[in-house]
């Protein structure tokens, strides 16, 4: 009698183990690790060169060592995200337009992978600041590029990678996070004519 009674629970555990297990499993999204960014903190970047601008506190700057470097050409480390803004200047000399297309140029190379390519005017007539923020979505290498110049002597290009891979998705956050910095760059920059 004993031996049955078990075997009567054991068969309602079974079937109730298995009723339970045949219901179908839907798989969760793929989720991303949640970022905490930095306050929103600037200070003035000056190394005694041709220009002058805003940095976020969370940034450091590099020198460029790079085989092609250029003098006052610069990294801006962003360490937490691991990102870095490369930063080229050039002389103008009756070229502006070749540096101009070369930037567009750059900019558009990436229309293989990009979604759009947004075109944002910068005009400081002030500190006599003309520019111009590529916004390149989707799966790209540098999803945003810039270049201001007084156009007349001086020309300073930008460009924004990651040390990931591009995943719109993933990196949306950080894009819109550091767009901002790009955006107080521009706009606090200033040319150093010594």
């Amino acid at each position: 009698m004993k031996i049955y009674k078990y075997t009567q629970y054991s068969i309602i555990i079974l079937l109730f183990v298995f009723l339970s297990c045949s219901s179908s499993y839907t798989p969760k999204p793929r989720g991303y690790f949640r970022i905490s960014f930095p306050e929103k903190e600037y200070v003035k970047f000056n190394n005694q060169g041709p220009y002058s601008f805003e940095i976020p506190k969370y940034s450091f700057v590099q020198i460029d060592s790079s085989q092609f470097t250029e003098k006052w050409w610069i990294n801006i480390i962003l360490p937490t995200m691991k990102g870095k803004i490369h930063i080229s200047y050039k002389t103008v000399n009756d070229n502006l337009n070749k540096y101009l297309e070369d930037s567009r140029e750059l900019a558009y190379k990436h229309t293989v992978k990009a979604e759009a390519i947004n075109e944002e005017i910068f005009v400081n007539n002030k500190n006599n600041v003309f520019g111009v923020l590529y916004e390149i979505k989707g799966n790209v290498a540098s999803s945003y590029q810039f270049y201001v110049t007084d156009s007349t002597k001086h020309f300073l290009r930008g460009a924004l990678y990651f040390n990931v891979y591009p995943n719109k998705d993933s990196l949306a956050p950080v894009l819109k996070f550091v767009k901002e910095d790009i955006i107080n760059l521009m706009e606090t920059f200033e040319w150093n004519n010594k």
